[in-house]
């Protein structure tokens, strides 16, 4: 079982959100290198990172410092990136950095087509960021609600062949409320692939909770804010993780 350290990036800086309002970011470091560093010394064993601007915008924006993150990293820790990556050739130039895995998100909703273009170019580093209020899914970071439901989607692009699927509460995320267990854990239980968790990790106790959902074929929890304002110790997290699938 995965803890997963996230880094969203906005102007080129280290921010978390509250429920994906680009106006209430608060910054926690000026220096994302130095933070990806912190977390692969600390014994991560993945890390997520999130292009705001670009999911804002539709287009990358911070990728020259993720280019340096993955440069500085990258060999020792696998990165998962997300954030306004709408095209093949984005996605290639990523991986051609040394990214392992793309998560696409408001594309995958809104192209389906680009979505099974890119499982097929690219087997075994697409995943899938859907991101739901009300078991409805979100778009254009998170600014608006459609009307799919998610374990539709999530099964339809399990037929493309991703290779998990980020499952992310925006009700929750940065509310520091815990993850929306029963959601999470039927949609894991619907789907043959594996699921990551995210959204609302805000104790050990979360942490401890979602672990339960390992069996359900929930692998990996993400977490923020409440790891940058130390709610919990990522180590202590990360054993945690550990042992309760051990």
């Amino acid at each position: 079982m995965l803890i997963i350290p996230a880094i969203d990036l906005k102007d080129g800086r280290c921010v978390r959100l509250q429920q994906g309002d680009m106006d209430s970011a608060t910054v926690f470091s000026e220096d994302p290198v130095a933070m990806a560093h912190h977390w692969r010394n600390l014994g991560a064993k993945r890390l997520h990172i999130v292009d705001l601007n670009g999911a804002v915008a539709g287009k990358p924006r911070n990728e020259k410092v993720i280019r340096e993150m993955v440069q500085a990293v990258g060999d020792a820790l696998p990165i998962q990136l997300g954030g306004g990556i709408r095209d093949l050739d984005t996605i290639e130039r990523y991986l051609d950095v040394g990214v392992s895995y793309i998560i696409i998100g408001t594309a995958a909703v809104k192209n389906p087509g680009f979505l099974h273009d890119a499982c097929y170019a690219f087997p075994g580093h697409i995943m899938v960021g859907l991101d739901a209020k009300e078991g409805k899914v979100a778009v254009e970071g998170w600014s608006k609600l459609t009307g799919h439901d998610v374990l539709d989607l999530a099964k339809k692009f399990e037929d493309y062949g991703t290779e998990a699927l980020i499952y992310t509460d925006i009700g929750r995320d940065g509310m520091l409320t815990g993850v929306n267990l029963d959601a999470t854990r039927k949609l894991a239980q619907a789907l043959r692939i594996p699921v990551i968790a995210s959204g609302g990790l805000g104790s050990l106790a979360d942490v401890q909770a979602v672990c339960e959902l390992y069996s359900d074929g929930v692998v990996g929890a993400i977490a923020g804010r409440a790891l940058y304002e130390g709610k919990f110790d990522f180590k202590e997290a990360q054993a945690a993780a550990d042992r309760a699938i051990a």
